[in-house]
């Protein structure tokens, strides 16, 4: 059930970044994107509960961390709406580079300053196995 919810919450979220960014892109009316700003917010903030599983390592482990920056750099689009198309692109940064970096930096937590595995997220299974 929770591979099910992550699979619709992270379509839903790709999909309203996209309207977000295209929208601000090619200047749609402020209006019109705020349902897509909103829901871009609610899916991240459901998939940062299903990904941490109220698990404290989450948020400062690499994974955590790239997660809870794009959260903060959405949530400020309001804030700063003149510079709403850089924040937006520095999301899809943050967002491909933390979807794409390796373990050893995505596992990496900067409160015990090791990589610290546990058995939920991907790859979690084969660790729980020990293989």
């Amino acid at each position: 059930m929770i591979r099910t919810l992550n699979i619709v919450f992270r379509t839903a979220h790709i999909a309203s970044m996209g309207i977000l960014l295209g929208g601000h892109a090619f200047n749609v009316a402020p209006e019109r994107l705020m349902l897509a700003l909103w829901l871009t917010i609610s899916t991240g903030v459901a998939l940062i509960a299903l990904e941490s599983q109220g698990r404290p390592l989450w948020l400062h482990q690499g994974r955590g961390i790239m997660v809870m920056a794009k959260l903060v750099m959405v949530c400020a689009v309001p804030f700063f709406w003149d510079f709403r198309l850089p924040i937006l692109l520095g999301v899809a940064v943050v967002a491909s580079v933390g979807s794409h970096m390796s373990g050893s930096y995505r596992y990496y937590s900067v409160i015990y300053r090791e990589v610290m595995h546990d058995s939920y997220g991907p790859g979690g299974k084969k660790l729980a196995n020990g293989s």
